[in-house]
């Protein structure tokens, strides 16, 4: 696909030295790439603003299946008792406006006409932390006061490990849980696959981490307390789909109260490594995690 490189070699300077130089690359079919170092990190306006692929190098650590709500990462609001299934159109599935701003490319989505709430994504790059870093933006313009929080939906593929903090885990939504097992004061969940819908809730400490193929993934957000998540939500969620499919790797922000006309700012960093370290539970793939995000 042939490739326009925008205009954007931003660059900062203090007392005469440039500090950073960033480019935004845009496909002709409406996709637009961030790169940081070895990273790329690549979004579809037309898509719902989705994050469609996740590199280090040639190697890909988002689900790449194009089955629908299958692939990639997307962004919803919270509790999903409000809106069930399927995931508000505005949000998922409808084409977003996309502007660049300096060297951060921001992604505006159509107000939902059940909900009233606009949302907005900023991506940019953080070159001396080696991070892609999204905020998300939840806009009520539905002419009243409303609760909501904000909701990160990442896919991988089923296979390799996932991990956090957390010392227990619990079912979520009327589902069957998760093997996870407590070691190195982590919890952690070797995928499997399974023919029943599977998820869980967890309290977690401000980040996950999911290594599978010589890669590993971690996201930094902030850490809730556990009085802070929507109602029947919560910090981290896991949800394997039937079968060795994919499963989704979920982080949620603070249940907010909004005006008419207010917005809630939420920011996760995204952190992508290769390693030698086996997929397995240990010390040494724990302390890798989180020097990353340190």
């Amino acid at each position: 696909m042939k490739k326009t490189i925008l205009s954007l070699l931003v660059a900062a300077f203090v007392g005469g030295n440039t500090l950073s130089a960033q480019t935004i690359t845009k496909n002709e079919d409406g996709k637009y790439s961030l790169s940081v170092g070895h990273v790329t990190l690549t979004v579809d306006a037309q898509k719902g603003g989705k994050i469609v692929s996740y590199k280090y190098d040639d190697k890909e650590i988002l689900s790449q299946t194009r089955t629908p709500n299958s692939f990639g990462s997307t962004f919803w609001t919270s509790p999903q008792s409000e809106w069930n299934w399927p995931p508000v159109p505005e949000y998922d599935t409808k084409p977003f406006k996309a502007e660049i701003n300096g060297n951060t490319l921001v992604l505006t989505g159509d107000k939902s006409a059940r909900f009233g709430y606009r949302v907005r994504k900023e991506f940019t790059t953080d070159k001396k932390d080696n991070a892609i870093v999204i905020t998300y933006t939840i806009i009520n313009e539905s002419g009243e006061t409303r609760k909501v929080a904000p909701w990160e939906i990442s896919r991988v593929t089923n296979g390799g490990i996932l991990f956090f903090d957390a010392k227990e885990v619990t079912p979520a939504n009327n589902m069957v849980g998760l093997p996870f097992v407590y070691e190195k004061k982590a919890a952690w969940y070797t995928l499997d696959e399974n023919r029943a819908n599977r998820k869980i809730n967890a309290d977690g400490k401000g980040w996950l981490a999911f290594c599978d193929k010589g890669l590993l993934f971690v996201k930094k957000f902030p850490d809730l307390k556990p009085t802070e998540p929507a109602p029947a939500e919560a910090e981290i969620q896991i949800y394997a789909n039937p079968g060795k499919t994919f499963v989704e790797i979920e982080e949620q922000g603070a249940y907010t109260t909004l005006n008419a006309g207010e917005e809630v700012n939420w920011t996760v960093r995204w952190y992508l490594e290769p390693t030698d370290l086996p997929a397995e539970p240990s010390k040494a793939l724990l302390k890798k995690a989180r020097s990353m995000i340190k």
